[in-house]
């Protein structure tokens, strides 16, 4: 009975907190006077949208001179090498992926035919355009001693080239597939 009760009342006070939220507070007066009239996003609002007057892109889209290079509005990063990043790195497990700041960071992956050596990988998308120095990685490499004890290893510059460059292959693919529709 008490437990009813109890929970009852934890009902109520849940239900008294959603009624309070849903108060719309129109008649609390806003000074409006320190709030800037023009800023970068001025078209943004005069328009309505958040997006701007392009609205959100994501993966592409024409821009207004007509040339696609994947830099949408929605994304602060080249969309195209975003994708291909993704893509490159499946198969290893993710960390982070921030794609305002065009940072992914994988967790460490063990290949199955090599479980005494794992890799990190971190990828940097540098640019809003489809380029060859728009995309930065970093790859880390640790063996397991006999006692279990990770150390790190070197990595071979070709393997970050390669890696570089099978993002940068695939970003021109995700971009010719993308014109073609």
């Amino acid at each position: 009975m008490c437990e009813r009760r109890a929970a009852r009342s934890g009902l109520g006070i849940v239900l008294a907190g959603l009624l309070l939220a849903g108060c719309s507070g129109d008649d609390i007066p806003v000074d409006s006077s320190n709030y800037p009239k023009h800023g970068p996003r001025e078209s943004a609002y005069a328009r309505g949208s958040v997006f701007g007057d392009e609205g959100l892109t994501l993966f592409g889209g024409k821009k207004s001179g007509g040339t696609d290079q994947g830099g949408g509005a929605g994304i602060g990063v080249n969309a195209y090498l975003w994708r291909a990043s993704l893509d490159t790195l499946g198969f290893m497990p993710l960390a982070s992926a921030d794609p305002f700041g065009g940072v992914i960071i994988t967790d460490w992956y063990s290949p199955p035919e090599t479980p005494n050596e794992r890799f990190k990988v971190n990828v940097y998308i540098l640019d809003r355009q489809l380029r060859a120095d728009g995309v930065k990685a970093a790859v880390f490499r640790q063996q397991r001693t006999p006692d279990g004890v990770w150390i790190d290893a070197a990595v071979d510059q070709s393997t970050v080239t390669d890696l570089e460059n099978a993002i940068l292959t695939r970003a021109r693919q995700i971009r010719i597939n993308t014109a073609q529709r």
